[in-house]
């Protein structure tokens, strides 16, 4: 696997070099795709509109396929062979964890485009992320339960680490919703039918909602198998299905699926005096303009990530790791198109609830529920 370079010709000075080891192919490909066409695209607009400190960027990337093993060496590539000045990347959070003793040994601030809690709690001195975590969907999805007066839930996970990661944290909060977990069902990621764990929790006595915590395939066949099986329970898919993507896999089981996902999938339903509207927007048309293909939210925290490390740059005034960490842990109003972030020493993502906004799926399409 070789690195690709990004670099513009327009600016002048020694580049400035941005790190990325992303899942562009493999089972976790719907992320890494749009997050490296993200990245690729905006490092050249950046660097048409005179690039950083006056320097053009480079963007070096590595694909790891979604494996951890790959995430290391590729990791370990970019800081001693490659030499870049930030990270940002990796896609899923096996990938990220694999990495987050290798640059908090070599100091050096990495920004995850992942989603689980453990990247930053409890928080790591030069780890960051942009996308909303688990924890956090699990707190919206269950809220929305509460309010609809749900009690008794049926959870169904993936085996990987962002679904185990989105079940425990499930598990934990439930009770501050005064919800039960009845049914506790799990799958490997690389299944290709839960009919049965799907009965098990249909036939579970109470049962009002079902909840799959998971990415990639595994919540489209899920979703498809609950239709199959006539299932008349309100179903929820976390923040890891966040994409178009999704409804083409699951196709007209979808409907009536609910979910929490940032500003960008409802971008044009915003309404005009959300702070998030002109940002969703303008990556929205720009992204699909370019690429002719719908935007994602995972494309979106790519394009945040690069974003704050672009702003923490230009605030140090050179490429001085240690100030670049700085200026990203003082990341405060930043408008993104996954929420305004504010990070501080203690909060290494800067995303509150209100960063999310429920789904729900109508006509193939997405529906603003809150």
């Amino acid at each position: 696997m070789t690195a690709s370079g990004a670099a513009f010709a327009a600016p002048d000075g020694k580049p400035i070099k941005i790190g990325t080891f992303l899942s562009v192919t493999g089972p976790a490909s719907f992320l890494g795709d749009p997050e490296l066409k993200t990245l690729e695209h905006w490092v050249g607009k950046i660097n048409d509109d005179g690039g950083v400190l006056g320097r053009p960027l480079e963007l070096v990337h590595y694909d790891t396929s979604g494996n951890a093993g790959k995430a290391r060496t590729f990791v370990k590539r970019l800081i001693n062979s490659d030499r870049v000045d930030v990270i940002v990347g990796g896609s899923t959070t096996g990938t990220t964890m694999a990495a987050v003793p290798l640059v908090e040994r070599s100091r050096i601030a990495m920004i995850s485009l992942a989603g689980g809690i453990p990247i930053i709690d409890p928080v790591k001195k030069w780890v960051f992320k942009t996308p909303h975590t688990d924890r956090m969907a699990a707190r919206k999805i269950l809220k929305d339960m509460q309010d609809r007066g749900f009690t008794k839930v049926g959870l169904i996970s993936g085996s990987g680490g962002f679904g185990q990661s989105g079940r425990t944290q499930t598990l934990e909060a439930a009770s501050e919703f005064d919800i039960e977990i009845v049914a506790d069902e799990s799958y490997n990621n690389s299944d290709t039918d839960m009919t049965a764990q799907l009965t098990n929790i249909a036939n579970t006595s109470g049962v009002q909602a079902i909840l799959n915590f998971g990415f990639g395939q595994g919540p489209a066949i899920v979703t498809r198998n609950y239709s199959q099986l006539g299932l008349d329970l309100p179903f929820y898919q976390s923040h890891g299905v966040a994409s178009e993507k999704y409804i083409e896999l699951a196709g007209d089981a979808a409907e009536g699926v609910r979910l929490p996902a940032g500003a960008l999938l409802v971008a044009s339903k915003l309404p005009d005096g959300d702070p998030q509207k002109d940002v969703a927007m303008a990556y929205k048309q720009e992204y699909e303009s370019t690429f002719n293909e719908s935007i994602s939210q995972f494309g979106g925290h790519a394009y945040d990530g690069l974003m704050i490390a672009v702003k923490a740059i230009e605030a140090a005034g050179s490429t001085d790791r240690s100030a670049i960490r700085d200026e990203i842990e003082k990341t405060d109003g930043f408008v993104g198109v996954g929420g305004v972030f504010n990070m501080s020493a203690d909060d290494h993502m800067g995303l509150d609830l209100s960063a999310f906004r429920m789904l729900e799926i109508h006509d193939g399409a997405w529906t603003l529920i809150d």
